[in-house]
């Protein structure tokens, strides 16, 4: 119980997937912009990246490994990915119109969302069991939201302040992230 507790406070705090590894920063300066298209990205991210991280899993220790076609594994992965983003898009088109609208957006940036990729890849590198990857695959999502979720609010608020002219948009949303960056870093001596 103690490793799990471990694994979800190290990926949504210690090594935030966009704080501290640097991966998915184009969703999060994109989709950042208010809160109802981050908790969108959020939930189709946290999907993608739980059921790609289970899948790559499963075709590392069945296929991948025993065969000894480790140099294959990323492009496995992107190819996982992919399909599963774009099987995704058309079960959701056919059985839900309504959430396909809210989520159409967000489902093609999932597929170039290196944060999925490096979460696939990390579980894998760090020889995690199925339940273990599973639990960090969840963990990251949620750290990733945390991270999606402050920066829009933020930005919310920063649209009401009083911003110099130079600044105001990227500028000052760039800014913020690297002070958000560097709060997560406060976490760094966290350990369980």
């Amino acid at each position: 119980m103690l490793e799990y507790l471990s694994i979800v406070l190290t990926a949504i705090l210690v090594n935030n997937i966009v704080f501290s590894q640097f991966l998915g920063i184009c969703p999060f300066v994109g989709v950042s912009k208010n809160l109802g298209a981050s908790y969108g990205m959020t939930m189709a991210v946290a999907f993608v990246m739980v059921v790609a991280t289970a899948i790559t899993w499963v075709l590392q220790h069945s296929i991948l490994i025993p065969l000894d076609l480790g140099y294959v594994q990323t492009i496995v992965f992107i190819l996982v990915i992919a399909i599963l983003v774009q099987m995704l898009e058309i079960v959701i088109k056919k059985t839900s119109p309504g959430l396909y609208a809210a989520l159409g957006v967000y489902l093609p940036l999932i597929t170039t969302n290196c944060a999925v990729l490096g979460v696939a890849i990390l579980a894998a590198q760090r020889d995690f069991g199925l339940v273990h990857s599973l639990v960090y695959a969840l963990s990251t999502a949620a750290g990733f939201g945390l991270a999606l979720t402050l920066f829009a609010a933020i930005r919310m608020q920063l649209e009401l302040s009083d911003v110099p002219a130079p600044m105001k948009g990227v500028p000052i949303a760039l800014i913020t992230a690297g002070i958000l960056a560097m709060a997560f870093m406060g976490f760094s001596g966290l350990s369980i």
